[in-house]
Parts: structure tokens; sequence; C-alpha cells
């Protein structure tokens, strides 16, 4: 078991350079490679996961459970209702006990600054599985998705289309380390936070016209208009977004080669229309895909490191 104190977490992708970036989209295609010719590659055999979910989910569940079993080892899913956490167990006392059982924790929560109150205790690497601010994993899987079918984005335009939320702020993040141009469509009220995109203001732009931003983009991406805790939000929020549907008009702005992402679950006929996500332009399929393998990838460099 890994009882540094002083271990490596993965809160944003920030945490990590732009070569370690490209080396874990290289090493996750590699698994990727590996697991669909039916070998196994038990590297971290013996070594146990903690996922503690306090926002529930399909994809970050099933993917890193799965990954964790493919790689030999052991993953615990614990909910609000099986910890002390859910209790008012205060944060800091389940970082230091839960990490000094397994090798890694992941979490998936609300406020961000929990998060980080956690690692800040913990023995081991903790894992943003999402939180209201950021959601890194998804990044890592959009990235390799981009680069297996693509090559290297640097240099390439994106265009995200709809909410400034935690999706849009991990893919600020992203073009600050992987060198890409990123317009942002956002209705007035709904930009990305201030501290998230001053410092990538080289790479990054806000428009308020949709087409501006697919103008000549080599990826579109979007998210649902109303996120998880939101959902009373939903009626004012489709209002607000009802010009920032990601359509086949929208995608024709765009190069004839372009890529749409959507993190998922989607709502067909909201953010993204049925002939778009299901389309010969999606890859939302790999990409959901690729959360297995970008995050075994991902759990190999925390706790082999």
């Amino acid at each position: 078991m890994n009882s540094r104190k002083t271990p490596r977490h993965f809160l944003s992708l920030l945490d990590l350079s732009a070569d370690e970036f490209r080396q874990l989209i290289v090493r996750a295609s590699e698994l990727k490679a590996t697991l669909h010719a039916g070998r196994t590659q038990e590297t971290l055999k013996g070594r146990t996961l903690a996922m503690i979910f306090e926002k529930s989910s399909t994809r970050t569940r099933v993917s890193f459970e799965a990954g964790m079993s493919q790689l030999g080892g052991h993953a615990l899913f614990l909910s609000p209702r099986d910890t002390q956490l859910g209790r008012g167990e205060p944060i800091e006392d389940s970082a230091r006990v839960l990490s000094r059982m397994v090798d890694c924790i992941m979490i998936r929560t609300f406020a961000h600054e929990n998060l980080e109150r956690f690692a800040a205790h913990s023995q081991v690497p903790v894992i943003n599985a999402l939180t209201d601010l950021l959601h890194p994993c998804q990044l890592l899987a959009d990235m390799q998705t981009y680069f297996e079918h693509r090559g290297d984005i640097a240099g390439k335009q994106v265009a995200w289309i709809g909410d400034g939320n935690n999706m849009c702020h991990s893919y600020i993040n992203a073009a600050r380390l992987l060198n890409f141009s990123l317009n942002i469509a956002c209705p007035e009220g709904y930009e990305p936070a201030a501290k998230i995109l001053q410092p990538a203001a080289d790479r990054c732009r806000i428009v308020s016209d949709p087409a501006t931003a697919a103008a000549g983009a080599d990826l579109i991406v979007t998210d649902v208009w109303a996120s998880m805790g939101q959902e009373q939000e939903q009626l004012k929020r489709a209002k607000a977004f009802a010009n920032y549907q990601v359509n086949e008009q929208l995608m024709a702005l765009a190069n004839p080669n372009a890529l749409f992402m959507h993190c998922l679950p989607a709502h067909r006929g909201e953010e993204v229309s049925a002939e778009v996500i299901d389309g010969a332009q999606s890859l939302v399929w790999e990409e959901a895909e690729n959360r297995l393998h970008a995050q075994k990838a991902l759990l190999e460099m925390l706790i082999l490191q």
C-alpha cells in the first residue's frame, strides 16, 4: 500500500504537465489496444481504489470499477449511505482513515473545496471524478478520442457551445496544456468562472453567437443545459439556451472533418439534435468508452509513482 505522506493528486488537469497529459493519452491507447486484443495486464494487482460518490453516475462508476478489475485490482463503492461522511464525520477525519486502508481514492462530489480538503489530509492519491468546478477525467477521455482520430490537437480550434460549467472549465484548462484555441459560446450570465478563464486568455475567448464559435472549428463540444443539482433551473435555462443547440446547421459551419463530442448523458432535442449525436461526426460512444482506458492510465500513474 502507498503510504507516502505527500502523494500526488489529480484534482485538476493543471496537476499534469503538457508532456504528462500526452503520455497518459499514449498509455490509454496502449491499454485500449491490449484489452481489445484480449490480453490481460494486471499492473495494479493487489491494489484497492475507494470510490466515494456524493453525486450519482453511470460512466464514472463503471469505468473506474471495471478499470481496477481489468488491471488486477479492486474497487470499493461508497455512497453517502455507506460512509460516516454521510453522517457528518469531518472530511479531514475520513481522509485520514480511508487513506490508511486503500491505495487510491476517487471522489465525485459537489463542492470542489471539499475535494481539496480531503486531498490535503490523504496519505494516498486522490482523483477528482467530478466536482461543480471541474471534470478533468472526462477531458482525458475526450483528448484521447481526438488524438486517436485526428492526431495532436495542438493548434486546432475547438468550440464549446452552452453552459460555462465544470466541463467548460476543464476544456479551458486543456487548451492551456495542449495549446489549442477555444471559442466559448454561452448566454449572458452563464459564462465560465473568471478565475479559470483569465489565466487562459491567450487561448480562449467568449462569444455570444454559437455560429461565430463554430466557424472553422475542428471539434464541437456541448453538455446538458442543466447539470445535476440544477434541475430547479430547467425551465429558466431552457429559455436562455434555446439558440445554443448543436444541430446540423451549426456543424455545417465547422471544418468538413470536424468531430462532435458530449460527455453524456445527453438530451436529444435540447443541447444537441438527434441527427448530430447519432450522426457520422459524433464520437460520443467511443468517447464514453475511453473513460475506461484513460482512467486506467491515470490510476497506473498515480498508484505506481
